[in-house]
């Protein structure tokens, strides 16, 4: 497999992006309508994204959706728990040292916050979490992201495809500069866990780790407030390092904390699949 013309290859991947954005809209409504708001964010996402990518790698590569690196192989169930162990060890991390260092504490939610602490709200958010870390690593790192890499290499695709990732999430309430470049960090991550494994189970459980844990320890999730515990997370020091309304995501420490799932994401042994574009066999010059 060689690479395609760059021009050739945007084409594909604005086609895809152009099909998520419309299908997205037309589905969300319905969806908060009959389940509610973190359904409609979660659930349009990954519908979308499936039938965007699934009509985008079926007209540009006659594949199957499958191709983009949701085959489940061999090793998929173990780089999906290596994954969500990352994810969660990590969200964890970040809350930890404001904890011993005197930062933040817990207090109970008062009467007029609204928590779900209820066994069928401890199972549904889970699943619609990771309904939406699915969504959004097939929307991101999927078609779009692996078409690009064949016409500009892997790494200028999954710099470019992380910035956008981050400048998306500039829409999301609280949302600071450094939560954007935290974010746009989290996407480069993310790509570099579809190159080390060549499938979407590691990014796609690193995502959805981190995103299912910083919920039950009582903080913001990228500016969302999803409260399923009667605590919160209350901060002693300033936005710097709280993050403000968009949550520990926009704070040094969460950068900090990047820098380690780098250093953990390529060491870490991992077991490979088979994306329509990385196939290291088929040719070794596109994970250069």
């Amino acid at each position: 497999m060689k690479k395609l013309d760059p021009v050739r290859t945007l084409l594909g991947a604005g086609v895809c992006a152009l099909l998520y954005w419309v299908i997205l809209n037309l589905i969300i409504s319905p969806i908060g309508f009959f389940l509610g708001r973190m359904a409609a964010i979660t659930l349009s996402t990954l519908f979308a994204a499936l039938i965007s990518g699934g009509l985008a790698i079926a007209i540009f590569e006659s594949r199957s959706l499958l191709d983009i690196g949701l085959n489940w192989h061999r090793g998929a169930s173990r780089n999906l728990l290596i994954g969500m162990a990352l994810g969660i060890g990590g969200a964890i991390l970040v809350i930890l040292f404001p904890l011993a260092t005197g930062m933040a504490h817990f207090e109970a939610l008062d009467k007029v916050a609204k928590a779900d602490v209820s066994w069928r709200a401890g199972v549904f958010l889970p699943f619609l979490l990771f309904c939406g870390a699915a969504g959004e690593e097939i929307a991101f790192r999927g078609f779009a992201l692996q078409y690009l890499m064949r016409g500009y290499g892997n790494w200028a695709a999954i710099c470019g495809m992380g910035a956008l990732f981050g400048a998306l999430h500039a829409l999301n309430p609280g949302a600071s500069t450094l939560g954007v470049v935290n974010t746009a960090g989290f996407g480069i991550l993310f790509g570099l866990a579809l190159v080390r494994t060549h499938d979407l189970w590691l990014p796609i459980g690193i995502h959805f780790g981190w995103n299912a844990t910083l919920p039950w320890l009582g903080v913001e999730l990228s500016g969302l407030t999803i409260r399923v515990t009667r605590y919160q997370l209350v901060w002693t020091t300033g936005n710097l390092w709280s993050g403000g309304a968009y949550g520990p995501e926009a704070s040094p420490l969460a950068s900090a904390i990047l820098v380690i799932l780098f250093v953990l994401v390529w060491r870490i042994p991992v077991r490979r699949g088979s994306t329509f574009l990385l196939d290291a066999e088929s040719d070794p010059e596109l994970l250069a």
